[in-house]
C-alpha cells in the first residue's frame, strides 16, 4: 500500500440521501420511511468507506455495522415513530417535523451522567471555562471546536445531542489558552483528553494548536495526552494516506520527546473494524511512531452482543500491538431501548470472551458503567447468605477516595444501568449517595475542589 499518495476523496452521505442510495433500494419502502423517520430524531452521517468496506450488504439490515451507523426502527419508541412517520408519509411542513423531533428528543435523556451541571470546570471566581469537563481528579476532557464532529455517527453515540442542532449541550472552545491556564493551577491534572465528536477530524495543523501549547508550557504535572477517536475504524486514511497522515505521526513523536505519553484512545466496536487492510496499517504506523493504542467500545444490542466478537477483537488488537482497555454499558441516553443489554448478560459476554484470551488482552476491564457517581464495573455475581448480589468495583470516581472501593447490589437480570440497582443487604442507600446529593446541590462535582485539594 502506497502511503504516499493522497487518500481517497472523502464523501459523507445524511438523512437526505436514505431514498436514494443504491445499496438501500433492497429495503422495502415502508423500512426507509421508518429509516427517515428515526433520521429526524437521531444523528445520522456515514461515509463510503464504512459503506463500501465494512458492511455486508447481503446480510442487511441485520449486519453489525449497518446496526452501528444507520438508522433503525426500533430505536424510536411505536408511538414516537408512528408519529414521525405520518409526519413525513403527508409531507407536513418542516418547521412542524422539526418541532416533533425536538420533543422526542427531550424525553432521550440527552444529558446523562450530569456532564451538564456537574462536569464543567470553573475558575476562581466560579466562572464556567469554555469547552472542558473535569469529572475526575487526574483527568481533564478538553472539546476542540474543529472536533464537533464525526467522519459517521454511531447511533449510540451519548454525544448525540451536540449533533442535533441542542446548541446548550455543546462543549467546545476556540483556543487553548484557557486550558494552558487551567492546568497550570490545577497541579492534581495530569492527563488531558482530547475528544468531541472526534478531533480527528481536524487536520493535524489544527489540532497542533491546541497540544503545542501544552508542550511549550512545559506543565511537569501533565504525564499524558491522550486524543479520543473513531477515525481508525470509520476513515483510517486519516492515519494512512498523504501528508496530514505524516504530520501527525511527527506530533506523536514530538509529545514524546516531550516526556510524555501520546494515548490513542482508539473505538473499535466489531471486528470488522479491524479487518481491513487500511485499518490494521492505520494501527501500526501509531503504534510504530510511539503513540499506546488503547481500545475500547461500549456493548450494544444487535452490534457486539457476543463473546465471539469481543474475544477476536483483542486478540487483534493485541497482534496490533494495541492495548484492550475497556468494554463499556451502553449509557442511558437516546435510543437506549433498541441497544441495551442487562447487566448480567454483559457480565456474561466479558467473562466468556476474557477467559478466552491470553493475560496480554486482560488489560481489559468491564463491564463498566460512565455513571453520576464514576466508573462501576460489574466485578461478578455471588450468593452471599441467602442473598444474590452483584459485586460492584468503583473503577474512577468524583470522590477520589470512593476509586477501587467494592459495594455490593441485589442481583437484578433485568437491569441496564445504575440507577435500576438497589443496594444489597437491606442498606438503605449505596456508600455514595449522600456525597452525591451534597455535590447536586452545590453544583460542585468533585469532592476534591470542594475541599480544596491539590495533588503534587
Amino acid at each position: 500500500m502506497d502511503t504516499r499518495t493522497p487518500p481517497p476523496q472523502f464523501r459523507v452521505f445524511g438523512k437526505t440521501h436514505l431514498d436514494t442510495l443504491p445499496q438501500l433500494q433492497a429495503l422495502d419502502p415502508e423500512h426507509r420511511l421508518h429509516m427517515r423517520a428515526v433520521a429526524e430524531v437521531l444523528p445520522f452521517r456515514v461515509n463510503q468507506y464504512v459503506i463500501e468496506n465494512l458492511i455486508d450488504w447481503n446480510n442487511v439490515p441485520n449486519d453489525p455495522v449497518f446496526q452501528l451507523t444507520f438508522p433503525q426502527p426500533g430505536m424510536l419508541d411505536d408511538r414516537d415513530l408512528r408519529t414521525m412517520r405520518d409526519l413525513l408519509a403527508r409531507k407536513a411542513p418542516a418547521g412542524q417535523i422539526a418541532d416533533m423531533a425536538k420533543r422526542i428528543q427531550a424525553k432521550l435523556n440527552p444529558h446523562p451522567a450530569g456532564q451538564k451541571e456537574l462536569n464543567v470546570p470553573r475558575t476562581a471566581e466560579g466562572l464556567p471555562v469554555e469547552g472542558m469537563q473535569h469529572k475526575y481528579r487526574e483527568t481533564v476532557l478538553f472539546f476542540p471546536l474543529a472536533g464537533q464532529t464525526c467522519h459517521s455517527y454511531c447511533t449510540y453515540c451519548f454525544r448525540w445531542p451536540q449533533f442535533v442542532g441542542m446548541d446548550d449541550m455543546k462543549f467546545a472552545s476556540k483556543q487553548a489558552d484557557g486550558l494552558v491556564q487551567y492546568l497550570r493551577e490545577h497541579s492534581e491534572v495530569t492527563s488531558v483528553l482530547f475528544t468531541g465528536g472526534d478531533p480527528m477530524v481536524m487536520r493535524t495543523e489544527l489540532l497542533e494548536q491546541y497540544i503545542g501549547p501544552i508542550l511549550e508550557a512545559d506543565l511537569p504535572n501533565i504525564a499524558s495526552i491522550r486524543v479520543g477517536t473513531k477515525a481508525p475504524a470509520y476513515w483510517p486514511y486519516r492515519f494512512t494516506h498523504g501528508e496530514d497522515a505524516d504530520r501527525f505521526l511527527q506530533l506523536i513523536e514530538r509529545v514524546r520527546q516531550s516526556g510524555r505519553d501520546m494515548a490513542v484512545m482508539a473505538h473499535f466496536s466489531v471486528k470488522r473494524e479491524l479487518e481491513t487492510d487500511v485499518a490494521r496499517l492505520a494501527v501500526q504506523r501509531m503504534v510504530n511512531a510511539g503513540a499506546t493504542v488503547r481500545c475500547q467500545a461500549p456493548l450494544i444490542r444487535h452490534v457486539n452482543d457476543n463473546a465471539d466478537n469481543w474475544r477476536d477483537m483483542w486478540r487483534m488488537q493485541v497482534r496490533l500491538g494495541a492495548i484492550p482497555y475497556y468494554m463499556f454499558v451502553e449509557r442511558d441516553t437516546g435510543a437506549r431501548g433498541y441497544f441495551e443489554v442487562p447487566l448480567a448478560e454483559a457480565y456474561d459476554i466479558f467473562t466468556s470472551a476474557y477467559s478466552q484470551v491470553t493475560g496480554l488482552a486482560r488489560t481489559v476491564r468491564g463491564p463498566s458503567m460512565s455513571c453520576t457517581p464514576g466508573k462501576v464495573m460489574i466485578d461478578g455475581t455471588a450468593q452471599i447468605g441467602d442473598e444474590q448480589v452483584f459485586v460492584l468495583k468503583m473503577l474512577q470516581a468524583r470522590d477520589p477516595a470512593w476509586v477501587n472501593k467494592v459495594f455490593f447490589a441485589r442481583f437484578d437480570p433485568r437491569a441496564t444501568w445504575m440507577d435500576q440497582l438497589r443496594p444489597a443487604f437491606g442498606e438503605p442507600e449505596f456508600f455514595f449517595e449522600q456525597a452525591m446529593r451534597r455535590m447536586q446541590e452545590t453544583g460542585h462535582g468533585q469532592v476534591w475542589r470542594e475541599e480544596g485539594l491539590r495533588v503534587a
